[in-house]
């Protein structure tokens, strides 16, 4: 694996970020202005976000929040280190047809994505 390019990441590294709130056109604008981001509407409540090192997307959500997403060569062992070192899944192995992703809780409740690398 190499870094983020196409479908390669590299391997426990963070590649991907969501930035969910409940107006992702300001956030949008925001990041935009402030940043540089580029963003890419996709459909009601979801738009793709390029930074300059990763990407990632805003999704509306009424709650604030930041997950980060870190690749890893083999999401059940993953999943499975998680739970043994007293973590929770609250989204098991997902294929949505172009990732395998899953998420997990730490011991303090931060959500984290893991994506299949």
């Amino acid at each position: 694996m190499v870094g983020q390019t196409g479908n390669l990441r590299t391997a426990n590294a963070v590649c991907h970020i969501d930035i969910a709130g409940p107006d992702i056109g300001g956030l949008g604008a925001f990041y935009g202005a402030v940043l540089g981001w580029t963003v890419a509407p996709r459909g009601p409540g979801y738009s793709q976000l390029k930074t300059p090192t990763l990407d990632g997307a805003l999704v509306e959500s009424e709650t604030a929040s930041l997950t980060l997403g870190v690749a890893t060569p083999d999401l059940n062992a993953a999943l499975e280190a998680a739970v043994a070192a007293g973590g929770e899944v609250v989204m098991p192995l997902t294929d949505n047809g172009w990732v395998k992703k899953a998420q997990i809780r730490d011991p303090a409740g931060n959500l984290m994505t893991l994506i299949q690398a």
